[in-house]
């Protein structure tokens, strides 16, 4: 079963953003590229860091605490790629942006 959850409007985040979200208590991390949306963990997995206030160059957000830097269309960790952090599959229905919180 899907476990689908609101967790912005599509038009809270232009081209290039990030927003920190929250749902079912966890933080997400949601960026948009172009038209498309994506959604990581929002917590770093070093020291905490708020991944959804980093800095998104292309598909890559950097941490603005300690500069880890993660893709965020498939959570690489950019240093080890055999490292990979949690994603959120991401749909967009009537405006709203969900993500599968299974």
């Amino acid at each position: 079963m899907s476990n689908w959850i609101e967790i912005a409007k599509a038009e809270d985040l232009l081209p290039g953003e990030a927003l920190e979200c929250v749902a079912l208590g966890k933080i997400i991390a949601l960026f948009r590229i172009d038209d498309e949306f994506h959604a990581i963990d929002g917590i770093c997995p070093h020291q905490g860091g708020p991944l959804g206030k980093g800095k998104l160059q292309g598909c890559i957000v950097t941490c603005p605490w300690h500069g880890w830097r993660f893709n965020v269309t498939d959570g690489a960790y950019q240093s080890n790629q055999m490292l990979f952090h949690k994603c959120y599959p991401v749909k967009i229905e009537m405006g709203k942006v969900l993500v599968n919180m299974d």
